[in-house]
């Protein structure tokens, strides 16, 4: 009796029962043929479940090398399989493992298609082209079933999983294959006005995720499924494209622009402060952690002397009057983290009077937003970043040329495999294996690097498109910032200075963001640069220093 190892496998968890390709059918219609043969006996069956024949490779599938190692024991005599292309679907991989069990004395059938002999070359060739074709038929179906889920998704129509909050589903008036009504996004008013209130509390206040979801669930407000905000939750709505009218790819439509609700502005100023935020920034960190508190700055204040980061305490100072009564103030102070815990040598002061520095800088943030009318044209500013996007294009440029040849090289190597088969070729198959992974491989690498720079450029022609909305909220501020709030003074001065740097004699530095630093590059620098203000009245001259 002939020994028959069975090779079910599916690509998906959801081919079941009477689909074409499920197990249960595979394994019936193996064991009928295997029961018309009057010879052959099933000895043992292996099962692959979610496993792409195309994607994922042979030699990291487990069954497969199960298989290879039984066959060189010489466990079995036949391997059977339901259709060959359960054994694989990549073109030049999947013919030569066919081929290595024949080679090692092991009968390869399909249930469907007979066996797959290698008497000539010519069964060599069809061998190869078998699978070639099965090849082509998965990347035509994921390329079909990936077209069209962006394309529903592009129209606005709901293709499965949570429903967005901020939107509800209604029906389209569309059907699918089945006859089932497909539904669509619609903006929910009330979702709506909690996903402004949210924008709004983390651009004007700071309000962190965790800070927000305790004020949403305070006020009553409920998830769609009816529990409670989590600060989770709330970081996915704040990073959420699809309010800006875009797909995770960047894709966009009429559809989705009319389910737009959030302005770009918005989407990247919350992107920058949630970056600044995060825990792997903490040491380049310019963005207060959260806005509670009196200090004014917090994240974005150092030590002029040992560049330690400067900390905000609330400390209760008491004199005594020459009555003999004890006066007690209660009062805010920046104080040195690296001197109070003697970490490095630090000849800088212990603590800073935090009304004193905040008083300061607000004068120099008063300073800079009077200069307005002196602002550069917005023109100015685009020819800059055209200048630095011309290197990203040369290296692309340069990118691309490499990557037509890999491809070519490609192209030859992989017309050379039926050579191979027919044994016409100098290559043996296990070095042309090599020389196309090899040739992928660069392919690969290059294609990475381009992705980087074209990912670049996207970033740098994102800060052109910034220019105006930056140039329109820099002046908003300007307008606000007297009449604003102490929680929007933290948020203004967080997001406009970099770096304040207080040093002896509260002597002040301040360096501007980048993002604001363009408008003031042209603005009397003379004027803004080491300029001698006027002293406070309990205090000596205070230096300040503004790096544009």
């Amino acid at each position: 009796m002939k020994r028959v190892y069975c090779l079910y496998r599916v690509s998906t968890q959801k081919q079941v029962d009477k689909n074409e390709n499920d197990i249960p059918m595979q394994k019936t219609a193996c064991h009928e043929f295997a029961g018309r043969q009057t010879d052959w006996v099933i000895q043992r069956e292996f099962s692959e479940k979610g496993i792409s024949g195309y994607k994922v490779s042979a030699q990291d599938r487990d069954a497969i090398q199960d298989l290879k190692e039984a066959a060189l024991k010489g466990e079995f005599d036949i391997l059977l399989v339901f259709m060959f292309d359960r054994i694989g679907r990549i073109d030049d991989e999947t013919p030569f493992v066919v081929e290595w069990f024949a080679k090692h004395g092991i009968e390869v059938w399909s249930a469907r298609e007979g066996q797959q002999r290698f008497d000539n070359h010519v069964d060599k060739l069809m061998n190869y082209l078998r699978f070639w074709q099965a090849s082509g038929e998965s990347e035509k179906t994921s390329i079909r079933i990936s077209s069209k889920m962006q394309q529903m998704q592009s129209e606005g129509l709901y293709t499965g999983g949570p429903v967005k909050f901020g939107y509800c589903l209604v029906d389209s008036g569309l059907v699918n294959r089945k006859g089932a009504p497909i539904q669509k996004y619609e903006i929910d008013p009330m979702e709506q006005e909690i996903l402004a209130m949210i924008d709004e509390m983390t651009v004007e206040k700071g309000y962190g995720a965790w800070r927000l979801a305790d004020l949403l669930n305070k006020e009553g407000h409920k998830t769609r499924s009816g529990e409670k905000f989590t600060g989770t939750k709330i970081s996915r709505i704040l990073k959420e494209p699809y309010y800006c009218g875009r797909l995770e790819d960047g894709s966009t439509s009429d559809a989705l622009q009319a389910l737009r609700l959030r302005s770009d502005e918005t989407y990247d100023r919350i992107m920058y402060i949630m970056e600044q935020r995060s825990k792997r920034n903490e040491e380049k960190r310019h963005v207060a952690m959260h806005t509670k508190g009196r200090a004014l700055l917090s994240g974005n204040i150092f030590c002029a002397h040992c560049g330690g980061r400067l900390i905000s305490n609330h400390y209760t100072d008491s004199y005594e009057r020459a009555d003999g009564s004890v006066y007690r103030v209660d009062q805010v102070k920046y104080s040195c983290y690296h001197k109070s815990r003697k970490l490095c040598p630090c000849d800088g002061q212990t603590t800073y009077q935090a009304e004193k520095v905040d008083g300061m800088v607000c004068q120099i943030i008063r300073e800079i937003f009077k200069s307005m009318s002196g602002a550069p044209e917005e023109e100015k500013i685009q020819d800059l970043f055209q200048r630095r996007i011309a290197g990203n294009r040369a290296m692309q440029k340069k990118l691309n040329f490499e990557l037509g040849k890999h491809r070519e090289q490609l192209t030859k190597l992989q017309m050379e495999i039926a050579k191979t088969l027919t044994g016409d070729s100098v290559y043996s198959p296990e070095d042309l294996t090599q020389a196309i992974q090899t040739v992928k491989k660069r392919i690969e690498e290059s294609e990475t690097q381009l992705e980087k720079l074209k990912e670049e450029e996207t970033q740098k022609k994102q800060g052109i498109e910034m220019v105006a909305p930056a140039y329109k909220q820099f002046k908003s501020w300007a307008e606000e910032f007297d009449t604003a709030t102490m929680e929007q003074k933290k948020m203004i001065a967080c997001q406009l200075l970099k770096r304040v740097e207080v040093g002896r004699d509260y002597k002040i530095s301040v360096e501007l963001n980048m993002t604001y630093s363009q408008f003031c590059t042209e603005w009397n620098a003379n004027e803004f640069l080491d300029t001698l203000m006027h002293p406070a009245d309990d205090g000596p001259m205070r230096a300040y220093r503004i790096r544009a």
